[in-house]
This record gives structure tokens, C-alpha cells and sequence, in this order.
């Protein structure tokens, strides 16, 4: 008998998931719970912030002139190229429009159960084995619930949602205008005015120079290491040591003792990791941005036949997604073989306590982009698939180095796949 798995969320994670498990209709029956009326998660770009029409926090952190700061020689899922013809950067809506055609092109719609949002998940045990209960509601309906029972749960439901905001000593006086970065969606309402920018992460760059080209002067408020310096910023950008303390209606201290006076302020500070619908008996914790016991970013060591899949920061995406859920299905089908709960959980312990060592800091405990790419040679293998090709990954690095080193020019250029371990890089012609 097939396999009964629930999906939570529709974005890329999500659909991948769904593609895999509908390619074996024998093996497995799936049901994606979407809580918007469409695929694509985060791509999903909107105007309004704060509360959508059902009165829930809008989901997506998309602004309306984002690209992306990886080419999409990068992004793309192994079997389902992007359009040749397209530019190495892409546009949000045309990411978008290859995850619509992703699924139209694999059938998946079919499978998602969209405006439903998941209130709860639970174990329960069966004839010995565990099973979970998937408790939904209509969006449209919220006080009517339905819970149905599922062999496995895939979490796929994003990482950029639910927006992190450090304290920061006298914000209550600040008479300016604060904002995170999910709430931004277009530059122009920071026209002529002082704007400090708190974090120099992607977001925080990419905003960086967006609002620069609007505001009269930008701050740019961070502690990023060496690797992560900031060159060639727009000429009424400057940098600043991390924020000390807000004093009065609008001045700001940071740490080396400089000063700036800001009429507003944007945390591009990053997210925390939210699933409010886990039972306590699902036995996660989160922490700010760490969720564990996950053996390899994976897998609930308590409860194998939960996974998530998307968690990791600074990595790359859809190829990832595809290799976690490839060995997400292999645990849960039993085709492959997990170490003992004490040996995983022990392998989630010492995974984290290294990331500590190199100097990560708690809340980046999912964080990849320091194991280049060990990690990705490392779970391809073990899910017994192809690993995700060189070339993908070097390009990758390539990219953000160039971000961080010009953060104005760095995409124009598009990217060439030569061979299996080759690229190279052409520069756009200007438009004259």
C-alpha cells in the first residue's frame, strides 16, 4: 500500500517534494497543504505587508525589483532547466513563472490542497509504528477543521517568513520610521531622507543599494568578516560599526562612537525558524534560527518519518532541495538505513559544536556555506543520487564574492557552462 505523506507548503521546497513522491504513485500518495491560493512561496510577490486579505502575516519576503544574487546556472533543478535565452540574474517573476511551469510541467497541482493552513501535527502510534495526525483549516474557514493521518510528514514551509529583530537600547524613542527587510517592497518611499540599514548579509547589500538610489544619504551598520567586506558602494553609502544604542528621537551611536542622524531605519537582520503547528511530542526545539534534533539538516532523529527540507542558509537551493528530498524518501520508504537515534543525535551535537569552534555564531546552526562542499558530497551519497554537479557550486561562490566585492555591478555578467567541472564568466555588453 502506497505511502500517505503530507507536504507543508507549496514554494520550491515543497514542489520538489511533490514531484518526487507523484513520480512514484506505487511507492508513495501525497497531499501539499498550501496556505496562499498559489505555488511558489517566497516568490510570491505582493504589495501588502503586515496582515494578507484572511487576516494572517504575509508570508513572503519578496520586493518588487528583486534579482537574484545567484545566476541561474546555479538555481536549477537537475532535470528542469531554465529557459537558455534568459540572463544569468533573474527577475522574481521569472523564477516565479519556471516554478508555475515546474509545476504544470510534473502535475502537481493536482496534489495541493491550496488556502489550507496546517493548525497542528502530532504523532501517534499505531500497531506499534508512528503515525501522524495533520490537523488543517480553511483559510476562508478557520474554525472548521479537518485532520486526516499520513505514514510521513515532509516540513518544507520556508525560512524567510518570520522576521528576527535584535534589541537594541532606546528604540522606544526612535521617532523615525523602522522596518525589516520582509516588510520592504520598493525604494521610492526613502526618497531624499537618512537611512540607516542594520545587517550587510544578501538582503542587506541588495536594499543597500536599492534605497541608495533614492535617499539622501545610507548608512550601512554591520560586523561582517573579512571574506564578507564591502567594496564599491553607491557614493552616499557609508559603513558603520554594529549599533550601540539609539538616543532620543533620531540619533543613532554604534559602537566605534560615530554618530548619524536617521530618519529611518531597516533591520535586514534575518529570520527566525517557525513551525507553531509541531506537537511538543514532535520533539523539535527551535531556537531562533536552529531547529534540532535534525540528522543532517534532515531528519527528525525522534520521529524519522518527519523531515524538513529548506532549512539551510547561505546554500545553494533548488539542486539542494532536491538531493534532501531524495534522501528524506529513501529513510521513509526504508531504501535506506539510518545510524542508531544516540549515533544521529550525537552527529547533530558534534555538527553543531564545530560550527561553534569556527566561529558561527547559535542562531546560524544551518547555516552551509563554511562546509563548501563536503556537505553536498557527503548527503548526495548517502541518499545513494548523483551529486549536485561542480560546476553549480563554483559558480555559486563565484557569485557572492562578486557580490559582497561590488555589490552595484556584480550582475552584469552572465555565466557559460563549458563542462562537467567548467564555466566561464562574460561580462554584459552596456547599453549605450
Amino acid at each position: 500500500m502506497a505511502l500517505r505523506v503530507a507536504v507543508i507548503g507549496a514554494g520550491a521546497s515543497g514542489l520538489c517534494a511533490a514531484r518526487y513522491l507523484s513520480a512514484d504513485p506505487a511507492r508513495y500518495l501525497p497531499t501539499v497543504y498550501e496556505q496562499t491560493a498559489a505555488v511558489g512561496g517566497t516568490w510570491v510577490y505582493t504589495d501588502r505587508t503586515g496582515k494578507d486579505e484572511h487576516g494572517l502575516p504575509v508570508h513572503a519576503s519578496m520586493y518588487k525589483n528583486l534579482r537574484t544574487n545567484l545566476p541561474k546556472e546555479t538555481m536549477a533543478f537537475s532535470d528542469f532547466p531554465f529557459d537558455s535565452s534568459l540572463q544569468s540574474y533573474l527577475t522574481r517573476q521569472e523564477v516565479l513563472q519556471y516554478l508555475e511551469d515546474y509545476s504544470a510541467h510534473f502535475g502537481l497541482k493536482k496534489h495541493v490542497q491550496f488556502l489550507t493552513r496546517v493548525d497542528a501535527v502530532k504523532p501517534v502510534h499505531v500497531h506499534g509504528g508512528v503515525k501522524w495526525k495533520v490537523t488543517t483549516s480553511k483559510v476562508t474557514d478557520p474554525d472548521k477543521q479537518n485532520t486526516e493521518q499520513f505514514d510521513g510528514v515532509i516540513v518544507s514551509n520556508g525560512r524567510y517568513s518570520v522576521p528576527f529583530v535584535p534589541t537594541i537600547p532606546g528604540t522606544d524613542q526612535f521617532q523615525g520610521r523602522i522596518l525589516h527587510s520582509h516588510d520592504y517592497r520598493v525604494p521610492e518611499p526613502f526618497r531624499g531622507r537618512n537611512v540607516l540599514i542594520i545587517g550587510a548579509s544578501y538582503s542587506g547589500v541588495d536594499l543597500c543599494v536599492q534605497i541608495a538610489a533614492e535617499a539622501k544619504r545610507v548608512v550601512i551598520s554591520h560586523s561582517n568578516p573579512p571574506n564578507m567586506a564591502l567594496r564599491m558602494l553607491p557614493p552616499n553609502v557609508r559603513q558603520a560599526a554594529r549599533v550601540e544604542n539609539i538616543m532620543g528621537p533620531n540619533i543613532v551611536r554604534f559602537q566605534d562612537g560615530q554618530e548619524f542622524q536617521a530618519d529611518d531605519i531597516v533591520y535586514c537582520t534575518g529570520y527566525r525558524l517557525s513551525f507553531p503547528f509541531l506537537n511538543t511530542e514532535c520533539g523539535i526545539t527551535v531556537q531562533r534560527g536552529r531547529a534540532f534534533p535534525l540528522y543532517k539538516h534532515i531528519i527528525n532523529t525522534a520521529h524519522p518519518s518527519m523531515s524538513f527540507i529548506g532549512i539551510l542558509h547561505n546554500s545553494l537551493t533548488f539542486p539542494l532541495f532536491e538531493v534532501q528530498v531524495k534522501f528524506a524518501l529513501g529513510v521513509l520508504d526504508g531504501r535506506l538505513s539510518l545510524p542508531s537515534k544516540g549515533t544521529m543525535d550525537q552527529d547533530v551535537d558534534e555538527d553543531f559544536k564545530d560550527r561553534l569552534k569556527a566561529g558561527l555564531l547559535p542562531h546560524h546552526a544551518h547555516t552551509i556555506s563554511s562546509l563548501y562542499p563536503q556537505y553536498y558530497t557527503e548527503l548526495a551519497k548517502a541518499a545513494n543520487c548523483r551529486p549536485i554537479p561542480h560546476t553549480c557550486l563554483s559558480t555559486a561562490l563565484d557569485s557572492i564574492t562578486s557580490m559582497f566585492a561590488d555589490p552595484v555591478e556584480y550582475r552584469n555578467a552572465t555565466y557559460k557552462i563549458t563542462g562537467p567541472e567548467s564555466w566561464e564568466k562574460v561580462p554584459l555588453k552596456s547599453k549605450e
